[in-house]
C-alpha cells in the first residue's frame, strides 16, 4: 500500500473525449438500465453538438479543458465517458482500470496519456515513474495498471464505480457486474484508500451498474439517494461515514436520481466552485434541493440528452478530473 496522501476534493481541470461515432453499445445494455434504445441517423452529430456545449461552458466557468478527438477508425459507442478507463492523481498516479465491455477496453488511448504525461501503455507496469508532460503541462510519476483484472473477471470502471473522498482516502463502491470487491481492494491497497462497499437498486429493484449516479461528494456537501440503499446496516454506514466528513447531506429521491441528479461533479472555476451537471438533472431537482446545491457553488447545467438517452450516462460520467501535479520548468 503507498503512503497515505490526502489531496484536494476537486479539481480545476478535466479531460473531455468528443465522441467519433457514438451510438448504443449492445454490450453494456444489459447492465446499465438507464440506457435507452433510440433512432435517428443524426444521434453521432447530435452528441458531438452536447459534447460541444458542455466543454464550451466548463471553459466559461474558467474550468480547464483538455479535449480529445474521439478515434474514427474504430467503433467506440462510449468514448465520451473517458472517467470509465482513467483516473488521474494529485501525487502524480494515474490509474487503468479493468472494464467490464470488451468494445470499452479500446477506448485506453496511448496518446491521450503521452500528451498528459509522456506515458506509453506498452511499458505500463504498477510503480514504473514516467516522463514529464509536455503538451498539457502535467507530470505522471506513477502508473497503477489495474487492467489485467480483465482477465479474472474482475472490474472496476474508474470514477464510475468509484466515487472518492479524495481528502480523507475514501472510496465508496456500489458492487455491480462492473464494480467487484477484488477489484476495489486492489485499488485501495496501491492507492491508500479505505473502501465503503454497498449494494443499491433502482425504483424497479434492478442493480445500479455505477456508484457516481447516485452519490456524487463535493468539498462541502454529498448528495446521495439514499433510498436506493436496499440494506438499512449499509444505508445507514454510509449516511454515518458522510456526516462524520462534516459534509451537508443532500438527499436525493428516486426520481431525481433516475433523472441523473447524482450524476454531477464539483470543479474549480476562476471565479469559485462550479458544479456541473445536466439539463435534465437540473430540471428534476426539488426547490430546497436546488437552493442546497447553490450553497456549494454555482450550477452549470448542459442538455446531454441524447448522451444521456443512448449512452445511459450523463455529464460526470464525460468529465476526468485532471489532478495531476503541474510539470516544473526549468528557471520556474
Amino acid at each position: 500500500m503507498t503512503a497515505a496522501r490526502c489531496e484536494p476534493q476537486t479539481a480545476r481541470a478535466v479531460l473531455m473525449v468528443r465522441p467519433a461515432l457514438f451510438g448504443t453499445n449492445q454490450e453494456t445494455a444489459g447492465s446499465n438500465f438507464f440506457q435507452r434504445t433510440a433512432e435517428g441517423s443524426d444521434i453521432a452529430r447530435r452528441a458531438q453538438q452536447e459534447f460541444d456545449a458542455l466543454a464550451l461552458a466548463l471553459a466559461g466557468a474558467g474550468v480547464r479543458v483538455h479535449q480529445f478527438a474521439g478515434d474514427r477508425t474504430a467503433a467506440l459507442p462510449d468514448e465520451v465517458f473517458p472517467n470509465n478507463w482513467l483516473s488521474l492523481h494529485a501525487d502524480g498516479t494515474a490509474v487503468l482500470y479493468p472494464l467490464l465491455a470488451p468494445v470499452r477496453r479500446r477506448e485506453r488511448r496511448q496518446d491521450i496519456l503521452a500528451a498528459l504525461g509522456n506515458y506509453s501503455l506498452r511499458c505500463a507496469t504498477d510503480g514504473d515513474p514516467v516522463g514529464a508532460a509536455a503538451a498539457c503541462g502535467y507530470r505522471i510519476d506513477r502508473v497503477v495498471d489495474l487492467t489485467h483484472l480483465e482477465a479474472r473477471g474482475e472490474y472496476l470502471e474508474g470514477t464510475g464505480s468509484l466515487v472518492l473522498d479524495r481528502a480523507r482516502r475514501v472510496a465508496y463502491a456500489c458492487l455491480s457486474p462492473r464494480t467487484h470487491v477484488a477489484a476495489l481492494a486492489a485499488f485501495a491497497s496501491a492507492l491508500g484508500y479505505e473502501t465503503l462497499p454497498f449494494r443499491a437498486v433502482d425504483s424497479a429493484g434492478r442493480a445500479i451498474y455505477h456508484t457516481n449516479v447516485m452519490l456524487a461528494i463535493g468539498t462541502r456537501f454529498a448528495a446521495l439517494c439514499a433510498a436506493a440503499i436496499v440494506d438499512a446496516a449499509e444505508r445507514n454506514a454510509i449516511l454515518g461515514r458522510l456526516e462524520a466528513s462534516g459534509r451537508e447531506i443532500i438527499e436525493l429521491s428516486q426520481r431525481e436520481m433516475e433523472s441523473f441528479a447524482a450524476n454531477m461533479l464539483e470543479l474549480d472555476g476562476t471565479r469559485g466552485p462550479v458544479i456541473a451537471l445536466s439539463l435534465a438533472a437540473l430540471r428534476s431537482l426539488a426547490a430546497p434541493t436546488r437552493r442546497a446545491l447553490e450553497r456549494h457553488g454555482a450550477l452549470v447545467a448542459v442538455d446531454v440528452a441524447t448522451i444521456e438517452h443512448v449512452g445511459g450516462g450523463s455529464v460526470r460520467c464525460m468529465l476526468a478530473e485532471v489532478a495531476l501535479p503541474e510539470r516544473q520548468f526549468e528557471g520556474d
